[in-house]
C-alpha cells in the first residue's frame, strides 16, 4: 500500500470525479502536496479527513433552500401548496445532480434508469454521492410513453413507429432522454431514422410542439397527454426519486412539505393525476454513509 494517493485513486476512493478532487485540493479542503507539478494525497491524512466527515464536498458551503433536478408536476404543485418556503430550479436529472454536488440546493429530483443494473436512480447516487450524508427516497411512480395527436395512437403502436416521424427529444441531461435512448438501443431501433426536432428544455414545451402540429410525437408523461387532450401510448412505468441532504430533512421547510404530503388534499390531488402512483412515497431507496 503506497503512502500517497494519486488524483485518480482519491477520486475512486471518494467515488467522485477527478475534477472535483482538483476543486477540493485548490480550496484546501483535502490534505495534499505537490511534487514535480503532480498532486499527491497523504493516505493517513486523507483517511483521518474522511473519518472526521470532512469528505463531503458540500461541507464548507451552506445549502440554499432550493429543490433541484427534474421537473415533476406533483412535486412542483406540492412545493407551492404546502407553503414550505422552498424554492425550485428544475432543469433535468443530471443537471440537478451536478448542482446538488456543488451544494446549490438541499434536494434534487431524478428519474435515471441504469440499464446494466436494471434499477432507477440508485446506481447514479452510489457512484456519485455514496459517502455523503444524503438519503434517496421514492416520490412517485409515473406512466411514460408516446404522446401523439388525438386519434393517431393506432399509427404509433410502439417505439418502432417513430422511424421517419418528427419527434421532439429532451436535452441530453434529461432523465426521459436517457431512458428513451436506452429503449431505442434495447429494441434495436436506429435513432438516425427518426426525424428529430430541436430538443425541448421541458416536458410541457415538448408537448406543445405536438399540440401545435409541429411534431408527431414526444416521449412524455400520461398526465400531460390527458391535460393537453392528446393521445397516449404507454411504454414504461418509471420511478421518480428525491435525493435529500440528511440534515435538511429535519429542518422546518422540509418537514412542512412532508406534513403536507400526508394530508388529504395532497392525496386527492395525486389521485387525480393520470398515471401517478404514490403508494411508495418516501420509501428509502438509498442511505449515504456520510
Amino acid at each position: 500500500m503506497t503512502e500517497y494517493l494519486t488524483t485518480r485513486e482519491l477520486a475512486e476512493l471518494l467515488r467522485i470525479k477527478e475534477r472535483k478532487v482538483y476543486d477540493l485540493a485548490s480550496s484546501g479542503a483535502v490534505p495534499c502536496t505537490r511534487a514535480t507539478g503532480k498532486l499527491l494525497f497523504p493516505r493517513k491524512e486523507v483517511e483521518a479527513w474522511i473519518a472526521s466527515n470532512a469528505s463531503s464536498p458540500a461541507a464548507a458551503k451552506a445549502r440554499p433552500g432550493v429543490v433541484l433536478g427534474s421537473h415533476d408536476p406533483l412535486l412542483d404543485w406540492a412545493l407551492r401548496e404546502s407553503r414550505c418556503g422552498l424554492a425550485s430550479y428544475f432543469d433535468s436529472s443530471l443537471d440537478g445532480l451536478d448542482r446538488f454536488e456543488r451544494a446549490d440546493g438541499i434536494a434534487t429530483g431524478l428519474h435515471l434508469f441504469d440499464g446494466d443494473a436494471g434499477d432507477w436512480n440508485r446506481p447514479a447516487i452510489e457512484a456519485r454521492c455514496a459517502r455523503e450524508a444524503v438519503v434517496l427516497v421514492e416520490w412517485a411512480r409515473r406512466a411514460r410513453g408516446l404522446i401523439v395527436a388525438a386519434g393517431s395512437e393506432a399509427d404509433h403502436a410502439g417505439l418502432a413507429a417513430l422511424s421517419g416521424r418528427r419527434v421532439v427529444p429532451r436535452q441530453a441531461e434529461a432523465g426521459s432522454q436517457v431512458l428513451l435512448e436506452h429503449l431505442l438501443r434495447e429494441h434495436a431501433i436506429d435513432a438516425a431514422e427518426i426525424d428529430w426536432a430541436r430538443p425541448a428544455r421541458s416536458e410541457v414545451d415538448a408537448v406543445v410542439e405536438v399540440v401545435e402540429g409541429r411534431a408527431d410525437a414526444t416521449f412524455g408523461l400520461a398526465m400531460l397527454a390527458r391535460q393537453y387532450r392528446l393521445a397516449f401510448v404507454p411504454v414504461v412505468d418509471e420511478r421518480f426519486d428525491l435525493l435529500v441532504e440528511r440534515r435538511a430533512w429535519f429542518e422546518p421547510p422540509w418537514q412542512t412539505l412532508l406534513e403536507f404530503c400526508r394530508s388529504a388534499a395532497f392525496r386527492e390531488h395525486a389521485a387525480s393525476l393520470t398515471g401517478y402512483d404514490v403508494d411508495g412515497q418516501f420509501e428509502v431507496r438509498f442511505n449515504g454513509i456520510g
